[in-house]
């Protein structure tokens, strides 16, 4: 009987079960509606900023001429304040609800304490950033948001180069994985396709969560590829082949300087649309700053979360394109779509597998994992294995 891929991908899905399935559905959709919500979330605290006239008072009690020190001290506080009244909502966004669904075991006193580092670093560099959006606005006039694409990407390199140095090891510990098949293979497929051996990790993802991920970033000297031990753990050395091949895909494709100039580009967009429409939003916030005003941060931010929100299919569009190219390249260099395949329906469990398509384009930054099985199961048919001797 000829292979069908449909079929084998309709008993990989089915294989979770009917009550996963309606559970990952659930986590699913509602973490959809969370993204309405927390624009809605977004505009309630810069409401309640801009009326408390905070950020009015702090910059008047700054001396006009100290420009800089004005836009990075007024960023700062802006965001150490709306991340204090946001906090019911992340910790029912991100802790309460993830706990709910069981996908963290995180105790709440560790993720408290993370989530404070990670927003004295967030504060910090939002912070220079913007000092450096108000100097081009200051020195550039109405051409500011083009200039931004060109400090936006410097930005992104710079994170991306010094976050594997210095950000993520204050999260999680990274480490070589440990001796054994599971290395001896990694290291292969890494010296393979020109990664350094040195640059494959293994990190303890389970302190956050109990996703099953694996992750390519930094750039330069500094990128690496990431597995976490969840990942490890409750895998076989074909799925972790086969994970490891779609993650050094990334790194080969050079998935994050597209990124980079992606984002970059975007960036502009978003800059030039801030531009014209800070004004009518401003006064609808009952704010008389203007975009030059570094008073003005909540109205820019807010801008952030609605564009955002509404380049979200673009974005996912992009993303489902970077994460497509890697499934293949690790179907091209492992050839093992069988093992890819009981990998991502580990994955199912927090990703519903079948969405509808505008579901899929609107809200998924990774192809459905029944799209990926199937596409899989495709290669498969197209590239089957020779028999055993």
């Amino acid at each position: 009987m000829a292979f069908d891929p449909n079929a084998a991908t309709a008993r990989y899905i089915d294989s979770l079960g009917p009550a996963a399935l309606q559970k990952a559905h659930d986590y699913t959709v509602g973490k959809e509606w969370m993204l309405l919500w927390g624009l809605l979330v977004s505009a309630l605290v810069t409401w309640l900023i801009v009326r408390s006239g905070v950020l009015d008072r702090l910059e008047e009690r700054i001396a006009p001429r100290r420009k800089n020190l004005r836009a990075f001290l007024v960023t700062l506080v802006f965001v150490i304040i709306s991340a204090v009244i946001e906090l019911p909502w992340t910790l029912y966004a991100s802790y309460f609800r993830e706990k709910g669904y069981g996908r963290t075991a995180q105790p709440l006193g560790d993720f408290l304490g993370q989530a404070t580092i990670m927003l004295g670093i967030s504060a910090l560099l939002t912070a220079l950033f913007m000092l450096g959006v108000y100097a081009l606005i200051r020195r550039t006039g109405r051409s500011w948001w083009l200039w931004s694409g060109g400090l936006a990407a410097a930005g992104m390199a710079f994170i991306l180069l010094l976050s594997p140095i210095l950000i993520e090891p204050l999260f999680n510990k990274y480490e070589p994985v440990p001796p054994g098949k599971v290395r001896d293979a990694v290291v292969e497929m890494a010296g393979r396709a020109g990664v350094p051996p040195e640059r494959v990790f293994m990190f303890n993802g389970s302190r956050q969560s109990n996703n099953f991920t694996a992750n390519a970033g930094g750039v330069g000297s500094t990128a690496r590829v990431a597995i976490s031990d969840v990942a490890l753990k409750n895998a076989s050395l074909d799925e972790v082949r086969a994970v490891t091949g779609h993650e050094i895909g990334h790194y080969v494709l050079k998935h994050t300087w597209w990124g980079i100039l992606f984002f970059s580009v975007l960036a502009v967009i978003l800059f030039w649309l801030a531009d014209r429409l800070f004004p009518r939003i401003a006064r609808a916030f009952g704010s008389n700053a203007s975009i030059a005003d570094p008073r003005g941060v909540p109205i820019i931010f807010f801008l952030v979360s609605l564009f955002g929100l509404l380049a979200a299919p673009l974005l996912n569009t992009f993303s489902r394109t970077l994460e497509t190219d890697a499934d293949n390249y690790s179907l091209r260099t492992e050839n093992r779509p069988d093992a890819l395949s009981t990998a991502l329906v580990k994955t199912a469990e927090y990703r519903y597998p079948r969405p509808g398509k505008l579901e899929e384009i609107l809200f998924y930054d990774h192809p459905s994992v029944e799209a990926r099985v199937r596409s899989a199961m495709e290669w498969k048919a197209k590239h089957p294995e020779p028999p055993t001797p």
